[in-house]
């Protein structure tokens, strides 16, 4: 069971190449590159093809190429932006992440990922105020937005929000996680922020979706063995793809994680990770991407501020139509932290007055949530 669409055959108006395959597709039912952008696509063995082919104002984005081929059509009046040696990540990757680009090598410890290298890098060139760091963060994050959203083309998504002090083997953490597969078997795509505590619950339940009987009940009781990514992410990570590997071919759901927040680490049960440098970007496009709306659990100020960002454009239309938004514990949102009082009045005798809720127990969450639209 996957919510997330089959992303259709390449039409006749893309003109982004992001594979070798579709490389080799283009030139032989085309026979010209002219226009074309080429990302990230290692072209070391098409060398032949490179210095014959038509490349007229065509955009190569960090294509691994042999200098002839790349002299050959930086002459014939293409652009060449050549790879970063160097760095932990691909400044031009065409795809998001999967936990097994982020997590290789973990077997060595969490400090030897390519996940934590790139914060590593984050944290050192931040520091010394880089623009070329900059620059190439931005790329980044730029070409993970442009892989986002032809992942999810077509794809009903509903954000789940909510704190990442959530523990594992707590019974938040369990509905959440029963959320999640709720929403999956809907036929939703699940999209959290992509960290641990309740985003990881939730994307959790979407991966258990597929699964009868008592799968969940037994990864929630693996998982409860390692409670936090403190004291150790290789330990934290390592009961997640012990999940995975006992349980494989699990359902597909996003998560949209920050190296911004990079002490937190992503939690391996998403298939699609989009990891960003800009935590702004990041939360915008969250919030932007969930057009069937937004659960959100019990957070801290975090969670506050995605309510809030998530209320403004619903608020004034910005984004067309309001999207559901259901607040969970009624408890937590009108005493703890009264974020719903405020919510309720900012929508009164708006369009998104229809578009708000509050319940008690997170097993109501996806009944408000199909009752309001989403």
């Amino acid at each position: 069971m996957h919510s997330i669409p089959a992303q259709p055959h390449r039409a006749a108006h893309d003109r982004e190449i992001e594979t070798l395959t579709e490389f080799d597709e283009v030139v032989s039912e085309h026979g010209t590159l002219a226009g074309y952008r080429v990302q990230a696509v290692d072209l070391t063995d098409r060398t032949d093809v490179l210095l014959t082919v038509d490349s007229t104002g065509a955009v190569f984005l960090g294509c691994p190429m042999d200098t002839e081929a790349a002299a050959a059509v930086r002459d014939a009046g293409a652009l060449v932006f050549p790879p970063v040696p160097g760095l932990p990540f691909d400044p031009y990757r065409a795809h998001v992440y999967t936990p097994a680009d982020l997590y290789a090598g973990l077997g060595e410890g969490y400090e030897a990922t390519p996940d934590a290298r790139a914060y590593a890098w984050f944290q050192q060139t931040k520091a010394d105020g880089d623009v070329f760091a900059s620059m190439l963060r931005a790329i980044h994050d730029d070409a993970v937005s442009d892989a986002l959203d032809e992942l999810l083309t077509g794809a009903r998504v509903v954000g789940v929000m909510g704190g990442h002090a959530m523990a594992r083997g707590t019974d938040a953490y369990a509905g959440a996680a029963r959320l999640g597969r709720e929403l999956a078997r809907a036929g939703f795509t699940v999209a959290t922020g992509g960290g641990p505590g309740a985003m990881e619950a939730a994307n959790l339940g979407a991966y258990a979706a597929p699964f009868d009987g008592p799968m969940l009940t037994d990864a929630l009781r693996l998982l409860a063995k390692v409670p936090s990514f403190t004291p150790s992410v290789t330990d934290w990570a390592g009961a997640a793809f012990e999940v995975r590997e006992r349980w494989p071919d699990g359902g597909a759901s996003v998560a949209i994680p920050t190296w911004f927040y990079g002490h937190e680490p992503p939690n391996p049960f998403a298939a699609h990770i989009a990891k960003y440098f800009a935590n702004a970007t990041r939360e915008d496009g969250l919030l932007a991407r969930s057009n069937a709306g937004v659960v959100f659990l019990p957070g801290a100020a975090g969670t506050v501020q995605e309510i809030f960002d998530n209320a403004t454009p619903n608020y004034y239309g910005s984004r067309g139509e309001p999207t559901p938004m259901v607040l969970v514990d009624r408890a937590h949102w009108t005493e703890r932290l009264p974020a719903w009082p405020l919510l309720r009045s900012l929508a009164a005798g708006r369009a998104m007055e229809a578009r708000i809720a509050l319940v008690d127990r997170i097993e109501e969450a996806p009944e408000a949530l199909k009752r309001l639209g989403g």
